[in-house]
C-alpha cells in the first residue's frame, strides 16, 4: 500500500459514523469508498467497537496490545500473516479471533471487505516486519486440504 494509512494515535481517536438506533447500510458504506484503503468505525457498542475495512493491498505489521481483534470477510479474501506461525486464509463469511499481543499484519487479495471488531479507542503499536518465516497460508475448515 502506498496510500497514506492513519497513525496509531488518530486510529485510536476515530469516532463512530453512526449512532444508536441508527439502521446502518454496510454495503452503500462499502460502495462510497473510492480509495484503495477505508478503514473506518461504524458502529460503538458496550465499550467495543466495528470497524468496515475495504483496501487493497497489504496492512503494516502492529499488535493491539490491550485487546483481541474478530475479523469477518464480507467479501473477497484477507491474509492474516503472524509472527512466528502460520498465516491464515479468510474466505467470504469466515472469521478469526486475533489475540490480544499477537504481530499481525492483513494483505488483501483484490478489493477486500471486512469487519472487525475491537475494544473502542483500541491501541496499536506498529512493529518492524519479523524475519521471514513460515508465511504459508494455513487451511481452515472447509479448505480441501484441511484435515482434522
Amino acid at each position: 500500500m502506498t496510500q497514506d494509512l492513519p497513525s496509531a494515535e488518530d486510529y485510536a481517536a476515530e469516532r463512530a459514523r453512526c449512532a444508536p438506533l441508527a439502521i446502518v447500510d454496510l454495503q452503500a458504506l462499502q460502495r462510497e469508498v473510492a480509495e484503495p484503503y477505508r478503514n473506518q468505525v461504524v458502529l460503538n457498542f458496550n465499550g467495543e467497537c466495528m470497524r468496515q475495512s475495504v483496501f487493497e493491498g497489504e496492512y503494516r505489521w502492529h499488535r493491539h496490545s490491550g485487546t483481541d481483534e474478530l475479523f469477518l470477510v464480507v467479501s473477497g479474501e484477507l491474509h492474516i500473516e503472524f509472527e512466528g506461525m502460520p498465516a491464515v486464509v479468510l474466505r467470504e463469511w469466515q472469521c478469526l479471533v486475533v489475540p490480544a499481543g499477537t504481530v499481525h499484519r492483513t494483505r488483501a487479495v483484490g478489493r477486500t471487505v471486512n469487519l472487525t471488531f475491537e475494544q473502542q479507542g483500541a491501541e496499536t503499536e506498529f512493529v518492524e516486519p519479523p524475519p521471514p518465516s513460515s508465511l504459508e497460508p494455513m487451511p481452515l475448515p472447509g479448505d480441501a486440504e484441511f484435515k482434522r
